[in-house]
């Protein structure tokens, strides 16, 4: 069975508290594709364009509203709390989420909590929610990039099919054309982005991102050293020149072989084997 409300909100609340006065961005449920849970299980012909994130979410609505009120619930007094909705495509799934967070604040309020309305953000991940970005700002605070799915699905492959995964490259250069096309958008927009998946932990990526002046990456915790090195090393202007060159690139191997070179000229090569 899933998770009792008092167990998710005891587990937020620890993770919200350790990090007193510092933004916490906790995804709500995401399953489905290649995310299963060991209590609750489905099959599907073809689950990576399926019955996934927030189209699950939506669908179990009582789910939904027992995870969102254990994360307000979890940020009383803290107020550090930030809420990210995966696999966005639609406009209405926006909608549907914030009138479920005003029902969820309105009944805690009503029950004595005394919290704050936590800001929003999506996940860019399906193609579809790039072309819809200047109607989602409008509902969200801030965009994360998820580039394992974006990836996926620009390429059209399943990347857990062997037959296939080795094509699947987050530096094939419609990927970097297209994760480039985001961080503009945003800019213009004035949403604040960062990106996550592997792509965020690949010291040959991150010379890319750091010129396209991504701020915020997420990555696994035995990345962390690594990567921080990188971006106070490698001068942005260098980042930059080096992404100009990438996006004018035909194929992922000159694009790899141009980071590789850069890294290795700023005394990073230890990073690239």
């Amino acid at each position: 069975t899933f998770p009792t409300e008092d167990e998710q909100q005891e587990f937020y609340h620890h993770v919200l508290e350790a990090y007193t006065g510092k933004p916490v961005t906790i995804r709500t449920l995401d399953i489905g594709g290649d995310k299963a849970l060991p209590y609750y299980r489905f099959s599907e012909e073809n689950p990576c364009l399926g019955w996934r994130g927030i189209r699950f979410s939506l669908d179990n609505r009582p789910i939904f509203m027992t995870q969102v009120r254990a994360m307000l619930r979890a940020s009383e007094k803290l107020n550090n709390l930030k809420i990210l909705l995966p696999m966005v495509s639609r406009v209405d799934e926006l909608d549907a989420f914030n009138a479920l967070l005003d029902e969820a604040c309105a009944q805690l309020h009503a029950e004595g909590y005394r919290i704050e309305r936590p800001q929003v953000g999506i996940m860019v991940e399906v193609p579809a929610a790039v072309n819809l970005l200047p109607f989602f700002a409008r509902r969200i605070n801030f965009v994360s990039i998820g580039s394992n799915d974006l990836t996926q699905y620009l390429l059209a492959l399943d990347r857990n099919n062997p037959r296939v995964s080795r094509l699947f490259d987050n530096l094939h250069p419609a990927v970097l054309q297209e994760i480039h096309r985001i961080v503009q958008l945003c800019r213009q927009l004035d949403l604040p982005v960062s990106l996550c998946g592997e792509m965020a932990a690949d010291p040959l990526a991150v010379v890319l991102l750091l010129g396209m002046r991504i701020e915020t990456l997420s990555m696994n915790a035995r990345s962390l050293a690594k990567i921080k090195w990188l971006i106070r090393t490698l001068p942005v202007q260098v980042a930059e020149k080096a992404l100009q060159k990438a996006l004018c690139m035909e194929h992922e191997n000159e694009i790899r072989e141009l980071t590789r070179h850069v890294l290795i000229q700023h005394g990073l090569g230890e990073l690239v084997g």
